[in-house]
């Protein structure tokens, strides 16, 4: 397990978008659920690693997860929390 904070959130698959040439790696579109409604697609390059290290692709509909990870330093305390206890000189 990751020393991160990190949320992880369910997604769907939403289309698969064709290169429109070789040179182009093809799509897969994604929608985050509980996102804002204009900001929900992501799309990434539709090539995945599975455990015996061969190359997969998704598929319309596949439901997926997206995680985001930060470094401890890269966050701070919610409001109405307490941080870390700062030592006074």
């Amino acid at each position: 397990m990751s020393d991160k904070p990190s949320t992880t959130l369910t997604a769907t698959v939403e289309k698969i978008i064709e290169s429109p040439s070789p040179s182009v790696p093809e799509k897969a579109q994604i929608a985050v659920e509980g996102a804002d409604h204009l900001y929900r697609e992501l799309r990434i390059e539709n090539s995945l690693t599975d455990e015996n290290g061969e190359k997969v692709r998704l598929k319309k509909g596949a439901e997926v997860e997206v995680t985001i990870a930060a470094d401890p330093g890269a966050t701070i305390p919610k409001s109405g929390q307490q941080g870390p206890i700062a030592m006074r000189p």
